[in-house]
């Protein structure tokens, strides 16, 4: 049965021809029809218009959504998960005033989440994602990317990759996998960083591809961990297999990782925290899109990605969740969006368009989610009764979503 939303009071995001992104002031543009329709068929949108266009209502389910909003689902692009655990007691540590690189050197982060997941069975480790995925789609978020990273071993990457792949086989959201293959060194390779890089790549690139376990792949190229030499021979062993290029760069320092990005075509350079004007400049005239991840740098006490150089400079930005046990564990996009308003001063349609259609064309996912457009899937939030979608951003700490709808069902 087709699904009919009625006297919307402002249907957001509304993109008659699909775009892949937007950049610079465009990002600033929301394209909204106030009291509208909106009609799902087999779980993709139909037909949208004013009100006084709107088809009739017989055989039809109807919702009527007077005084509310209706918006595509937010587009997750960064998150890590899949884990085991949580890291709680590094939690206190930051509070006692250590910092994340200090809290690594102890053996703590990145490893700390590694030794928990290599001991934990794939069966637990699905039930405990599982549970996290449900969560952040009650919470609006209607396709995310999900990164390995957290086993630091080929048969432990390879586990987190399968339980990716359950996951996106056994919910109906899109789900993009990527391999992140150079995370952290594991203790026993911390004077062979050559020698971890060749046995992640050797062994596990196989098996990703004999049982399409991902699409993307991801080096975390910083200071202490992978250098943009790294990062090359990565992305360079990848292109073999059809792998799209992905790297977190730039969260602590800049060290020439975002050129080495571009070089590559990533589809996307995540974090930007530290952004220099050489990094802006290779960006400009590229497909690769700036992704911000706020939550982390919330949580973390770090600078913000300098979101209003980045759109002065013509580009886009997305914005993602970095949902992950150390440095960001929340999946809440709601959250995310307020935050990019509250501490980076990006205007409510600038971050809308960011979680939305931004997020859609860093996951390769920018035809099927992301907008209003006839033909997208139908993965819907609806909102309760506010005065205007400001109300999104601007109410940080309330539950303004009504309803989750997926491939126009509600959740």
């Amino acid at each position: 049965m087709q699904t009919l939303f009625t006297n919307i009071k402002e249907l957001l995001q509304v993109r008659e021809a699909s775009v892949a992104f937007v950049a610079g002031a465009d990002m600033n543009i929301l394209p909204t029809i106030k009291n509208a329709f909106l009609l799902v068929d087999a779980g993709r949108i139909a037909a949208f218009g004013p009100m006084e266009s709107c088809p009739s209502l017989a055989g039809k389910e109807v919702v009527d959504a007077r005084g509310k909003m209706l918006l595509p689902s937010w587009c997750d692009s960064h998150t890590h998960l899949v884990y085991a655990g949580n890291r709680e007691e590094e939690f206190k540590d930051r509070i006692n005033g250590l910092s994340y690189e200090e809290i690594a050197r102890k053996g703590g982060g990145i490893l700390n989440s590694a030794k928990t997941l290599q001991a934990t069975s794939a069966e637990s480790l699905y039930q405990q994602s599982k549970v996290r995925l449900e969560e952040v789609m009650r919470l609006g978020t209607g396709a995310l990317e999900i990164k390995s990273g957290y086993g630091l071993s080929p048969e432990a990457e390879l586990k987190m990759l399968r339980v990716i792949k359950r996951l996106k086989e056994e919910t109906s959201i899109p789900i993009k996998a990527t391999f992140l293959a150079a995370h952290a060194l594991p203790e026993a390779y911390k004077s062979n960083k050559a020698g971890f890089l060749h046995k992640m790549l050797d062994e596990v690139l196989p098996v990703l591809k004999a049982e399409d376990l991902a699409s993307a792949i991801d080096v975390f190229c910083e200071t202490g961990y992978f250098t943009p030499e790294d990062t090359a021979e990565v992305l360079q062993a990848a292109q073999a297999y059809g792998l799209v290029p992905k790297i977190h760069v730039n969260q602590f320092n800049a060290i020439g990782g975002v050129a080495v990005g571009v070089q590559y075509n990533a589809r996307s350079v995540d974090h930007l925290e530290i952004l220099t004007d050489a990094d802006v400049a290779v960006l400009q005239g590229s497909k690769t899109m700036p992704v911000a991840l706020p939550g982390c740098s919330f949580f973390l006490g770090i600078p913000y990605t300098p979101a209003r150089k980045i759109i002065a400079a013509g580009l886009p930005l997305a914005l993602a969740s970095d949902y992950n046990p150390g440095s960001a564990p929340s999946g809440n996009m709601n959250f995310i969006v307020s935050t990019a308003c509250i501490q980076m001063k990006m205007t409510p349609e600038e971050a809308i368009n960011a979680a939305t259609i931004n997020g859609a064309y860093a996951m390769g996912l920018e035809e099927e989610v992301g907008s209003i457009t006839i033909g997208k899937k139908a993965h819907l939030i609806l909102t309760r009764a506010l005065s205007s979608y400001t109300v999104l951003p601007y109410a940080f700490g309330s539950s303004n979503i009504e309803a989750v709808y997926i491939n126009g069902k509600p959740l």
